[in-house]
């Protein structure tokens, strides 16, 4: 069964370079940008252009980092795939940097004068069911597949927002905090992507298909075209038991303590995570968090009841929590475990990958979000330990892709919010953080944690990256993708 859910400028300097079927020649140099002709492309776009001044233009261009206030040359909303190849060729021909955002919640240096491709309009999900499979559009939403998926009898393997990019998400790796040590990462369980590569072709790719260019994309992401849809994996899975507690200050250190005795020999079965919250003292917020620092410890077991209160005992003796919602949940509750803010906000996060997680590391992370020594409030509004290992260390036989966590047991990411004074200070905790962790740390950082200014090696080993580079030179060596956090440059040419 297979269900489908739907949720007046000068001209350009030169003519472009063209192969024989007309497309831009992506070898050829690229001519100087100029004032590309935008009413060019209006006419051959379906969905909007929008520039300076339009209504839409601001809000197209943020994101979801508030801070991240880029200015392009243009936004091309695209609404569906020939929209796309329409903007990648346009930019080709003009020399145009491209720059791809669907949901916007991977940050990125604000930056200008490039074409901004969003798909935010491309929402389609088709689920599968006999093959156990989604097909999703470059600008579905998470909660766009759980529902139709839930409806089928099946999961994927989604984080814990509702509103973050499956794309995004997914090329990145894709943590799930519910299925992640049960099934792997996301991007294991790609079966087939479509890709408009910066030839303007759409190109459909998978293990058998162009596998260099299918390895480079579950990694790097959008240095290699606009994914513009890709088929997922789904699995058996309709509840869970779990939840959150959450713990007052007087009880942080005791439930990270309990938190590392959980994980130390969890199943495949069972996924952790705890997150330390300065809360802010605002009215919208229930008076039981308001203005407090908290231990939030989020719990999901794929089994029986009875096992998964046994293997979080530990937990159960820190001493009561303010708020305990562990218990037998249908998939579609997710959410509710990590209530992530579904709101822009202006923030900055710094991450790292762990090998173990130490006493000593555990007193590091509760310091930067504790009490100043004056008694003053941290300026870190968040740090959270997910736990990683199980199958999130195992990788499916033939599975060929960039794999900057398998070496790590645990990921630690902190994110700083609000206005700049208090963002500026709490990046200062979180770098000082990140620096105290360096005798555990892996030395790099999961990809979809890693900061706007993050460059590719922060990510990837030198190998993976010599890989990546030679990837990039096949399929866009003029670098025309060169927008993101962390671009990768085409290898030089070969020598003769």
């Amino acid at each position: 069964m297979t269900t489908t859910h739907h949720p007046a400028t000068p001209a350009a300097d030169a003519a472009p370079a063209t192969t024989t079927s007309g497309a831009p020649d992506p070898a050829a140099p690229c001519p100087p940008p100029g004032r590309a002709p935008l009413a060019d492309l209006r006419r051959r776009l379906t969905g909007p252009v929008l520039t300076a001044g339009d209504d839409g233009y601001t809000a197209a261009a943020t994101g979801f980092n508030l801070r991240s206030a880029h200015r392009p040359l243009a936004v091309a909303a695209a609404v569906d795939t020939a929209d796309v190849q329409a903007a990648v060729g346009f930019a080709a021909a003009h020399g145009i940097p491209v720059g791809v955002l669907s949901t916007g919640h991977q940050p990125f240096p604000a930056q200008e004068g490039f074409l901004l491709i969003t798909a935010g309009a491309m929402r389609t999900v088709e689920i599968d069911a006999a093959r156990s499979v989604a097909r999703v559009g470059a600008g579905a939403r998470w909660a766009d597949v759980v529902g139709p998926a839930q409806a089928a009898g099946l999961a994927p393997l989604n984080g814990s927002a509702p509103d973050v990019g499956v794309i995004g998400y997914t090329l990145g790796g894709g943590l799930s905090p519910f299925l992640g040590r049960t099934y792997g990462w996301a991007a294991d369980h790609i079966v087939r992507a479509e890709v408009v590569t910066p030839d303007g072709r759409l190109r459909h790719v998978s293990a058998d298909e162009e596998p260099e260019l299918f390895a480079g994309l579950r990694g790097g992401r959008s240095n290699f075209g606009v994914v513009t849809a890709l088929e997922i994996r789904l699995f058996p899975v309709t509840s869970f038991y779990g939840g959150g507690i959450y713990y007052p200050a007087e009880n942080v250190r005791a439930a990270l303590d309990a938190y590392a005795e959980v994980t130390r020999d969890a199943p495949d079965a069972l996924t952790c995570s705890v997150a330390l919250l300065n809360v802010p003292p605002l009215p919208d917020i229930p008076e039981l968090f308001r203005g407090r620092l908290l231990a939030h410890v989020r719990v999901a077991h794929l089994g029986p009841d009875a096992e998964a209160e046994q293997l979080i005992a530990p937990l159960r003796t820190v001493g009561p929590g303010l708020l305990d919602t562990i218990g037998r949940h249908p998939y579609s509750a997710y959410p509710a475990v990590h209530t992530d803010p579904a709101e822009p906000t202006p923030y900055e996060e710094k991450s790292t990958l762990l090998t173990c997680l130490p006493r000593e590391a555990l007193d590091r992370i509760a310091r930067s979000a504790g009490p100043a020594p004056d008694g003053t409030v941290s300026p870190v509004s968040v740090v959270e330990i997910r736990h990683l290992g199980g199958a999130l260390s195992r990788y499916p036989t033939g599975t060929d892709r960039f794999r900057p966590a398998e070496d790590a047991q645990f990921s630690v990411w902190g994110a700083t919010i609000g206005p700049p004074q208090a963002v500026d200070a709490g990046i200062e905790v979180l770098r000082n953080l990140t620096d105290g962790l360096k005798p555990w740390s892996t030395g790099r950082a999961y990809q979809n944690f890693t900061a706007r200014e993050a460059s590719a090696t922060d990510i990837f080993t030198p190998a993976e990256l010599a890989r990546l580079r030679a990837v990039k030179r096949r399929y866009d060596p003029r670098n025309l993708f060169r927008v993101n956090n962390h671009t990768i440059s085409p290898a030089p040419a070969p020598t003769t």
